[in-house]
């Protein structure tokens, strides 16, 4: 309490003590000012005012800086520079005035310690660039050397000109006169390059220092110019501008300069303008160049400004391309996984279905168990589990192909197959990739896959399949009770003998589908499809069904019909869609003559032309009230003679080779 009681005390004691000073400062600048208007007093006040009252405004200034770097640690290095640089002005004043008494020889010691504020003020501004400017990237400094730069051309164009045309004298004199300007100039092209690198917005501390540093040069330029003319009277206005600058200058050091606000942040500003008025200002000095020779400083600096403009543009381009690239990545890539998102997935698409350069497969992944592991374990623990499985899925796809995070909890892999070996061992890596288990969780993936371009030409056309297989996987993993087997029931309520049939159809359907090459999302469909080709017979009446005469056509409209039927049925499941779709195809014929699109060879979607040579073979050697049942020879027979004309050859050559490994099938039968 104590402590914190001595520290109120204390700082109410400096804001007291700054407020006197400037208070103090500005009171004997108005009058030294006014003076200089008036003269009041007469001459007998010439040297209380040139001498006492003009060094002691200096010496109000470096009192300014000296207690702000006993008081204030923060930017103390900086301050204490500017204050020697300040100090050093003041040791040239006094010993101009006092030593000299107001009449040194040119060059003279006081010269050496005027000049002596040069390169200390410059360090000093250097270590506040440091402390009060965000680190910018080189394009914003080069704004900052530019205007610099340009300041720079033009004072050299205005100052230096005018003082090589009226110098003389020793070499020692020309340097000395030469160095003023110069100083001057590289002061004020840094405080405007901070300005211009600071979008303009420098803060009050900037200003003062840049209106301090302005004053100086203003102050000195004219000095020059009336020396060299020899117009100079000492006690005018001009002399007031040095202690305005070195007031100024002490000013600057008590703006508050706590908290992050201090420092001016540099990205993401438009710093068009540095350049654009940079340019401007070379362009002119080199003009009037053209026309009335200039010192060779101001051309030189004015071309350097040109250069600095070139490199700006240069580093804007590469920026602007890096900046680019940065956004289309963003634009593809899913930010919690670090995947390629949907977005990506459909370009890459694109280019494989434009190409065609090689067979690949679309694989759609579904976490199985991830909203239970969500709502248990809260959504922080399932963004890192879905972070970890994206990790992982990248490891094991990155030799074979690309890995999407599509949006939830679907993933997506499309790699390039050769072989059936190849498709069966990128699944089971991808899916186990998608797998987690731990205390009172597990976490699994179903899939659906589409070969490409086999069984789709577009990108929409691909996800849509795929996504369809996906669900039905899902389906068949959770076991009865799902719209399929509640058709079935259905189905076999209605016929009990369909099951024994159903049965046949489906296992030699299978067999058949993985001798063509078919897996994963394909075979579960291809299994639905040959399970529920006959749902349609739902909607036809009994009569039509026993008959076991001949039908007429009427009733012959209400059989072909069944395998559309059967599509509405499965549709009303969107899990079923893309079986009903193989449904509708079951009895299109490899000629073209079936029904109900009149579909003919590739044109049948490959389950339903195998559906319908195991549906074929199964009736051939199953009983009918109307007809005997053939034997295997028989029917094997006939599914050759069928071959081309209403069976797929390829499809019928598979079904004999599976039928000759397959007796429970002939059994059944």
């Amino acid at each position: 309490m104590h402590h914190s009681a001595e520290r109120r005390g204390q700082a109410l004691l400096r804001a007291s003590v700054v407020h006197a000073w400037r208070g103090l400062a500005a009171a004997g600048l108005a009058l030294f000012a006014g003076w200089t208007l008036h003269h009041f007093g007469g001459s007998g006040t010439d040297r209380l005012f040139n001498a006492w009252l003009y060094n002691g405004l200096v010496l109000l200034a470096v009192a300014g800086l000296v207690l702000r770097v006993a008081w204030v640690r923060t930017e103390r290095s900086a301050w204490l520079l500017l204050a020697l640089a300040v100090g050093a002005w003041a040791v040239g004043e006094i010993v101009f005035d006092f030593a000299y008494g107001g009449s040194p020889p040119f060059p003279s010691v006081a010269d050496a310690f005027y000049l002596a504020f040069y390169p200390l003020c410059y360090v000093g501004l250097i270590l506040l660039v440091r402390s009060r400017i965000s680190r910018p990237n080189a394009s914003v400094w080069l704004d900052g050397v530019t205007a610099a730069l340009a300041a720079a051309s033009v004072s050299a164009a205005l100052i230096v000109e005018v003082v090589m045309a009226s110098t003389s004298g020793t070499p020692a004199a020309v340097v000395t006169n030469l160095a003023y300007p110069l100083g001057d100039t590289i002061l004020l092209a840094l405080v405007i390059g901070v300005f211009a690198v600071s979008g303009w917005r420098p803060g009050r501390a900037w200003t003062l220092l840049g209106a301090s540093l302005a004053a100086s040069a203003v102050a000195d330029g004219l000095f020059l110019y009336q020396s060299a003319k020899g117009t100079y009277s000492e006690g005018t206005v001009l002399d007031a501008l040095w202690p305005a600058s070195m007031l100024l200058l002490a000013a600057a050091a008590w703006q508050p300069v706590d908290g992050a606000a201090r420092r001016i942040e540099l990205q993401g500003r438009p710093l068009l303008a540095p350049s654009a008025v940079g340019g401007a200002a070379a362009f002119g000095v080199l003009g009037y160049d053209h026309f009335h020779k200039l010192h060779a400083l101001g051309p030189a600096l004015a071309l350097a400004t040109l250069a600095a403009i070139l490199g700006r543009a240069s580093l804007t381009f590469r920026e602007n391309a890096r900046i680019l690239a940065r956004i289309r990545e963003q634009a593809v890539t899913d930010s919690l996984t670090g995947l390629a998102n949907r977005r990506k997935l459909v370009a890459d698409l694109d280019r494989v279905l434009a190409t065609l350069e090689e067979r690949s497969i679309l694989v759609i992944f579904d976490l199985d168990g991830f909203k239970s592991y969500n709502d248990t374990y809260g959504h922080p623990a399932g963004d890192a589990l879905l972070a970890r499985l994206g990790a992982a899925l990248a490891a094991v796809t990155e030799p074979h192909g690309g890995s999407y995070r599509l949006g939830g909890d679907e993933f997506c892999v499309l790699a390039p197959v050769a072989g059936t070996l190849k498709v069966e061992a990128l699944l089971d890596v991808t899916a186990g990739a998608l797998s987690e288990s731990g205390d009172g969780f597990s976490v699994r993936s179903s899939f659906g896959a589409v070969f490409l371009p086999d069984e789709a030409s577009d990108p929409r056309e691909a996800l849509r399949i795929a996504d369809q297989r996906l669900y039905v996987q899902k389906n068949a993993a959770l076991g009865r009770g799902q719209p399929h087997e509640l058709l079935l029931e259905a189905l076999f309520e209605r016929e009990p003998d369909l099951r024994g049939h159903i049965d046949v159809v489906a296992e030699l359907s299978l067999a058949v589908g993985q001798r063509l090459g078919l897996s994963g999302g394909a075979l579960a469909e291809l299994k639905f499809a040959a399970e529920l080709h006959d749902i349609g017979k739902l909607a036809v009446p009994d009569a039509v069904l026993s008959k076991e005469d001949s039908l007429d056509e009427s009733e012959w409209r209400f059989i072909r019909q069944h395998t559309l039927i059967g599509q509405r049925i499965l549709g009303a499941s969107p899990a079923l869609n893309a079986v009903g779709v193989i449904v509708r195809s079951t009895h299109e014929r490899w000629d073209g003559s079936g029904y109900v699109d009149g579909l003919a060879g590739e044109e049948i979607p490959v389950a339903a032309r195998i559906i319908a040579a195991c549906d074929a073979y199964a009736a051939m050697t199953s009983s009918r009230p109307y007809r005997r049942s053939m034997t295997q020879h028989e029917a094997l027979a006939e599914l050759r003679r069928c071959a081309g004309t209403q069976l797929d050859p390829s499809v019928v050559e598979m079904l004999c080779e599976a039928l000759a490994l397959a007796p429970s099938a002939r059994d059944a039968a």
